[in-house]
């Protein structure tokens, strides 16, 4: 070692003193933001050489410690240290299976409440009164076609009461119990509802086919009827309300017990296959809304008083007529009374009354003996003057005979 430093001393001071320098250089020297090297001791916002260098000769072996680091602790994580990994996975199966059954109780529920809104809405609004049930069960045969729901006799349900939903028609009541109810849905085959298609004005008789399908039987082949056209209640039956949706037309089909007739398959307007709420007419009086109501009353008010100042007009009447006695005759029937004669108060005389003083002009004059005036002749007419013929000798002679007398 020793032989080494005399031997290249000269060339280590040397080489030292040029690190010196380099290092001194490198402590005097700025490096600004834009890359330029600069000895201007007031730029602040440069930086050291010294400082660039030892960054750059330092931080290789820390990113080399660093992802070694990082490696060796996600290989011991991820591939070594497992030991809980299998109960984690058992329990996040089961938290995972356990927020799967919430959310399709949550699913469920939210459809719940939409339907139950949707029912509570037309509940309100339909004008007979009814009451909502819950579908608990069904017959489970393909021949019978019935469900069961949670109101009975308790709740004042009786049978042949109409089931329908807001979308349509169900069926009636056909069995009555404490606490439940049988329904026989309209695709029964010995169900029966009247039916009147929407704009052909055709009715028939609802009931359901071997297939459980609603079909209106009964009707006349008519050309006019279109798949598509609807179906309503007719209210013949004294079940259903007259105009409840029933279903719409899907096709005719021919009968095959009787040629001029057909048979109308219909698609219905409830869902009658997954029924969940249903609502039974209990009573068929109709209700109004507070403002008709209002309305009603109002108009009765109205009625009323009208009636009221008829009455007492009337009753003024009676009274007038009890304080004039004098225009009713006691004796008289009340169809010849004076008040109900239609003749004038004042009638024409058939004669016209005899003169006072008759004179010979009078047509009917008579004599101081009470007999009639003998006719008098008319006086025989006066002869025309002749004109006098012309005098011919003295005209100083006197004129003999009257003057000619003039008519008047």
């Amino acid at each position: 070692m020793e032989s080494f430093i005399v031997r290249y001393r000269n060339l280590l001071v040397l080489l030292a003193l040029l690190a010196a320098q380099i290092v001194g250089l490198a402590m005097q020297v700025r490096r600004s933001d834009s890359a330029q090297m600069s000895l201007d001791p007031r730029d602040s916002g440069g930086v050291r050489l010294i400082r660039l260098w030892a960054n750059a000769l330092v931080s290789p072996p820390e990113r080399l410690i660093h992802s070694t680091r990082n490696g060796l602790f996600d290989v011991w994580q991820n591939y070594i240290d497992l030991r809980q990994v299998r109960s984690q996975n058992k329990d996040l199966e089961q938290t995972i299976d356990r927020l799967r059954l919430e959310q399709a109780a949550l699913l469920e529920d939210a459809r719940q409440g939409e339907r139950l809104q949707a029912l509570l809405h037309f509940q309100e609004k339909y004008i007979y009164k009814t009451l909502a049930a819950q579908v608990i069960g069904s017959s489970g045969s393909q021949q019978s076609h019935v469900v069961y729901i949670d109101k009975g006799e308790d709740d004042g349900l009786h049978r042949d009461m109409a089931v329908i939903t807001p979308d349509g028609i169900v069926g009636k009541i056909r069995e009555v119990y404490p606490h439940s109810a049988q329904v026989l849905m309209i695709n029964d085959q010995t169900s029966g509802a009247g039916v009147i298609l929407e704009s052909t004005r055709l009715r028939g008789i609802l009931r359901g086919n071997a297939i459980g399908q609603p079909e209106v039987v009964g009707i006349l082949s008519d050309n006019r009827i279109q798949p598509g056209e609807k179906v309503l209640t007719a209210g013949g039956d004294l079940i259903f309300p007259r105009g409840l949706p029933v279903g719409v037309v899907q096709k005719v089909v021919t009968d095959p017990d009787r040629d001029s007739f057909i048979d109308v398959i219909l698609k219905p307007a409830a869902h009658i296959d997954r029924l969940d709420e249903v609502l039974v007419i209990t009573s068929t009086q109709p209700r109004f809304p507070p403002d008709e109501k209002k309305d009603m009353a109002e108009s009765q008010a109205i009625d009323g008083k009208v009636v009221a100042a008829a009455e007492a007009e009337k009753k003024a009447t009676e009274v007038q007529e009890e304080r004039l006695p004098g225009l009713l005759v006691p004796n008289l029937p009340p169809d010849q009374q004076p008040l109900n004669q239609s003749t004038p108060p004042n009638p024409l005389a058939k004669q016209p009354p005899q003169p006072l003083h008759p004179d010979q002009f009078s047509p009917t004059a008579v004599t101081g003996d009470s007999q009639p005036a003998p006719a008098q002749s008319p006086a025989p007419a006066q002869p025309a003057a002749k004109k006098p013929a012309p005098r011919t000798g003295n005209p100083s002679a006197p004129r003999t005979g009257n003057p000619p007398r003039r008519n008047p």
